[in-house]
């Protein structure tokens, strides 16, 4: 099959089920854009990252700093949220080409990834869906031997190396003038982030620094990456490209915690959906779920399977 057409020819059916379940005059009112909502929510995020940078420079006491650490790191994670409704066009009510990408490199940079990058991938990630060979993530991000120790890797620092070189291996497929730009992108997030962390330690010391940066980028944000990744595509149906995505059952605490990316099969079957309104989507589809017989996964039930049972992603997990 040809590479860009995977989703597109084995779901033709599954969308036209799906379409037959959802009134078109709902489906038009969830794509759209209230670019207000979506920058009260970035400049929550901004906010979040400055105030909570400055309490962990402060506090020193383990019970403090910890769980603000915590926050941080999920916060710089987040970023690639916010960086994915730039992906899918679901800022503003129209294109707005020159703003979206500033917004990209906005943020791009605290995730300490390349805007552009992100871009490719993740958009070949959505054509190539349920592709072992196409789909970027798949392919070169999801392990390939089904052991608990390859797992653990992954909430670690080490998930960093994994990471660069599951899109360094990608990249060497795109143009000459994309990987340029990428290599450009990614020198300047690093510097940016080497200049935080110098700053950081110059101004306050490197306790500071290691409470403010080490510990929520290398500790806390590959815990966030893992957990959010188990809920997208590990325990699906394969016969099934209405299953081929993790169905979770929204909750406040993760909707918040991840800014609603936990709806992740709400937003393949309609990724221009701004993510605000996936929960109202999730609520409205629930009949179609039920009638698909899609199960319901929460986080404990996916770490129970991924590390406890030792399931292989992409597959049947029962």
């Amino acid at each position: 099959m040809s590479k860009g057409r995977h989703y597109a020819a084995h779901a033709a059916a599954f969308r036209a089920d799906l379409g037959s379940a959802v009134p078109k005059d709902l489906v038009r009112d969830w794509h759209r854009r209230e670019p207000a909502r979506h920058f009260a929510v970035a400049v929550r995020q901004f906010a979040l990252l400055g105030l909570v940078t400055w309490a962990l420079v402060r506090a020193t006491h383990p019970a403090i700093w910890v769980p603000l650490a915590v926050v941080q790191g999920f916060t710089v994670f987040n970023f690639t949220v916010l960086l994915h409704e730039v992906v899918h066009h679901a800022v503003f009510a129209g294109r707005r080409p020159f703003l979206e990408r500033l917004l990209g490199y906005a943020y791009a940079i605290p995730s300490g990834i390349s805007a552009s990058q992100f871009t490719r991938w993740h958009l070949d990630h959505h054509a190539e869906l349920g592709s072992s060979e196409d789909d970027p993530k798949r392919r070169h991000l999801s392990p390939k031997i089904n052991a608990r120790w390859l797992k653990f890797l992954y909430c670690t620092p080490a998930l960093f190396p994994i990471y660069f070189r599951a899109a360094r291996r990608e990249s060497a497929n795109y143009g000459e003038d994309l990987r340029r730009t990428i290599a450009g992108e990614r020198r300047v997030t690093i510097a940016a982030h080497l200049l935080v962390l110098a700053s950081l330690a110059w101004f306050f010391g490197w306790g500071a620094a290691a409470r403010a940066y080490g510990v929520p980028v290398f500790l806390v944000f590959p815990v966030a990456f893992t957990l959010n990744r188990l809920g997208q595509h590990y325990s699906i149906d394969p016969k099934d490209p209405a299953g081929w995505t993790t169905l979770m059952r929204g909750h406040w605490f993760w909707d918040l915690a991840f800014l609603n990316s936990n709806y992740h099969l709400e937003h393949h079957y309609f990724p221009g959906v701004p993510f605000y309104r996936l929960p109202e989507v999730q609520k409205a589809l629930t009949p179609y779920y039920e009638r698909k017989g899609l199960p319901w996964r929460s986080y404990g039930q996916l770490l129970r399977g991924w590390f406890i049972e030792n399931r292989a992603p992409h597959t049947n997990w029962g």
